[in-house]
């Protein structure tokens, strides 16, 4: 049970003031409407791997990491580091470690359980698209540091910012894909980022090379995923 004489004398002595609410006004004809459409959208997004080089519009990238910034966080820390990189010698770097890194997943780590759920996907330890693509968007969490606070709620906040993100950059038309190798402790020398920083996700951001193909997947039925109590 929540202790209300706590809670009060938190609120009480919150130090951040406090603003009218200007909430996103929709009638209620529209709000349905509204909600299909977004989701006619998302519903064309894919993982892509196979990446053109056409160079991304000027301050997409950026619009897009302001969008996932604005998710809500544990305790407003915002725990989260969003390094862009476009130099081809450093994404020449990454590509050779997290090659390095699958190799070892795919040959020693990996359980067959594991390897069987990603076979009809296709995927093995080669990962051109860390070059391909004209960028690729390093997400790190920020833990506790000399220039940190203690964050919380750490993963959930981060990945709420990488939907997000990944939402922003469909929106604007790219393609994206979410690798994690594993483990990813280079990708601090490789983005020359302090200890504190821990790599959360490697997305490569661009468009889709020309006649680039994706697996055919289902995603599941609404009646598969929600529950009305």
């Amino acid at each position: 049970m929540v202790d209300s004489t706590a809670l009060d004398s938190a609120v009480a002595g919150a130090s951040y003031p406090t603003v009218p609410l200007t909430p996103m006004t929709v009638p209620a004809h529209e709000a349905e409407a509204r909600s299909r459409s977004f989701h006619d959208v998302m519903a064309r997004r894919r993982t892509v791997r196979d990446y053109s080089t056409r160079p991304i519009p000027d301050g997409v990238v950026e619009w897009a990491v302001r969008t996932a910034n604005t998710a809500p966080s544990g305790a407003h820390v915002q725990p989260w580091r969003f390094v862009v990189i476009t130099d081809p010698e450093r994404k020449r770097r990454l590509r050779e470690a997290a090659e390095a890194e699958e190799r070892e997943f795919y040959a020693h780590r990996a359980s067959a359980e594991w390897l069987a759920a990603l076979a009809p996907i296709g995927t093995d330890w080669h990962k051109p698209f860390l070059e391909d693509a004209p960028a690729v968007i390093v997400v790190f969490e920020v833990h506790k540091g000399p220039a940190s606070p203690r964050p919380y709620y750490t993963k959930e906040s981060v990945g709420i910012a990488v939907g997000l993100l990944l939402a922003s950059l469909h929106q604007a038309g790219l393609a994206t894909l979410t690798h994690t190798p594993s483990p990813m402790k280079f990708l601090n020398e490789v983005c020359e980022r302090p200890q504190e920083e821990r790599a959360a996700y490697v997305i490569p951001v661009g468009y889709p090379a020309e006649g680039a193909r994706v697996p055919d997947l289902r995603r599941k039925d609404l009646d598969e995923v929600l529950v009305r109590l």
